[in-house]
Formats: structure tokens, sequence, C-alpha cells
């Protein structure tokens, strides 16, 4: 399974227990998977579709243990889909009514206009907040794997993204939206607001292993800047050698080193017979060992001589 789909399945464990958080949920499923059906006289009933069996029976759930609604359930082969089975869920006339009603869907009155709202509830608590958001991420949200990127996205509408958008917002968590193929996506990109969002939903497993993963990474990163410095320090070192051996090289040609006082005499000839050693390692070379800082300090006498 991957990384996305294991997160859904520890969601799916996560239930709501105060009635303000079932109707946030609701209010997301609703807007994620549900739909409305005409059916003559201004009468209309609400439809959930899905092909994840966990989240129908998770909306079936909160319908019947919030609202003291029993849905009516029916699977189709979706043949598009190589045909997957579609659970579809039919909530009665009469007791659709009641649930927009609920949801703030639609005002208490026919002749009223659809609400573009959510249960008030939603924002104000934190608890609601992360039922919603949760109740989001199942119906149409997915997460890329830690070791590839750090990026969460809900498939939503316009509408809908700018609900979810204030949510996370309130909620503390950075998100964008963008479109895909006409479809409007909410996203996650930074890795502390993936974590974040990811405490928020309750997907606690997964995120111990976002951020064992993240320290994995983090460590090969570190490890690689390293090597990295390391490799250029060296080419560095040995083109700095390998300069300093030529030039020494000429010099003895022209005028012989021997004209030299003895301790720079004897640091240009290890020079010349090691180009890829540091000054560290030339300075014990020497028949009396110096350090580093006297090295460089022949060194740098011997070339301004030669320079000379």
């Amino acid at each position: 399974m991957s990384f996305s789909g294991d997160v859904k399945e520890e969601l799916q464990r996560v239930q709501p227990e105060k009635p303000c958080c079932m109707l946030s949920e609701l209010s997301a499923l609703t807007q994620c998977c549900g739909s409305l059906r005409l059916t003559g006289r201004g009468k209309v009933r609400v439809v959930y579709e899905t092909e994840n069996p966990a989240l129908a029976k998770r909306i079936f759930l909160l319908l019947k243990h919030r609202m003291e609604i029993t849905p009516q359930l029916e699977f189709n082969r979706h043949k598009r889909l190589g045909g997957r089975r579609l659970s579809i869920l039919t909530v009665p006339e009469t007791e659709s009514r009641r649930l927009l009603i609920a949801l703030r869907m639609i005002r208490d009155s026919d002749a009223g206009p659809v609400f573009k709202g959510i249960p008030r509830a939603v924002m104000t608590r934190r608890c609601c907040r992360a039922a919603f958001i949760r109740a989001s991420f199942l119906g149409g949200g997915s997460i890329t794997s830690p070791d590839q990127e750090y990026r969460m996205e809900f498939v939503s509408s316009e509408t809908r993204s700018d609900t979810l958008l204030k949510i996370l917002t309130k909620s503390g968590i950075e998100a964008k939206t963008t479109h895909r193929r006409d479809t409007e996506i909410v996203y996650i990109r930074k890795g502390d607001d993936v974590v974040a969002c990811l405490a928020l939903m309750g997907a606690h497993r997964a995120l111990l292993n976002m951020e064992n993963t993240r320290i994995s990474r983090d460590a090969r990163n570190r490890a690689n800047r390293a090597r990295n410095c390391d490799e250029a320090n060296l080419k560095k070192q040995l083109s700095v050698g390998e300069t300093q051996a030529e030039a020494i090289v000429a010099y003895s040609l022209a005028h012989s080193l021997s004209g030299l006082p003895q301790d720079l005499q004897e640091i240009g000839r290890l020079r010349m017979l090691h180009p890829e050693a540091s000054l560290e390692e030339l300075g014990q070379m020497l028949q009396k060992p110096v350090g580093k800082s006297g090295a460089n300090h022949r060194m740098r006498r011997l070339m301004e001589l030669i320079r000379d």
C-alpha cells in the first residue's frame, strides 16, 4: 500500500465522538462525495458515491449516529474504471431536507437560496476543524511519500477550496491552491505544515514514519554536502599543489634550488615529489617536522622568491 493509502487506513480508525465533530465530518464528506438529485416538486435527495467501502461505511454510520438517518445502500460496477464497485448511499427525501439544514446548505424555507457555508463549529472549535480536514482528506486527499517530497493535496471545487483554505489557515497550516485538469487542488508543500496537518487529523503513526524519514533524509543530505565539500577542498588542494610543483620545477631547471636557504630547499623538493599532499602532510615529512602554519610560512616564502 502507498503512503497515502496507509494514512487513510489509519484515519479510518479515528472516530469522532462529539456530535459537533460528527457534523463537521458529514459536512466535509457531503461536499466531497455527495450530490443532490432532483425528484420533482422542489424535492431533492442527497446521494453519496464512493469507490472506497470503508468510506461508505463511515458515511453510513455518521448519518445513523449523528442524524438518525438510515440511508439506502446499493452497489454498482463502474465499467470505465475496470469494473470497480461503486458504493451508493441515498438519503430519503423526507430526511434529506433535515440533513441539508443541519449542514447549513439550505435555509429553513422551501424558497430559500442554497448556502455555501459550513456548520459554525467548524471554524471556532479545534476538534471540529480537525474533523473537517480529516474527512476532506478521506474524501479526496492524497499525500506523497516523504522520501520523495513533502506534499499533501485535497481535490476540491472552487467553492470548497475557499472553505478548506480558511480552516487550514485558522489551524496554523499554510496551504495554497492550483488548477489541474479543470479541478481545484488545495495543497501543502512545507514539511512542517504537512506534519502539523497529520497531527491535527490524528494520523500519529504516519507522522512518526514521516519524521523518521525526514531525519534520515536530512542526515543523508548533510553527509552528501560534507562529501561534496571534501571533494571540492581536495580538488582545490590538488590544483594548488600541482601549480606550486610546476613553478618549483621551472625555477630549479633555470636557477637550481641550491642557492636557496636549506629549509626552503627541503620543502621545495618535497612539494615536487608530493604535489597532492596538503601543507600539514608536507610539514610532517620534513626532517624536523612542523605544523601546518610552519609549512605554510615556508611555502609562501619559497613562492615569493620564485616569483621574484
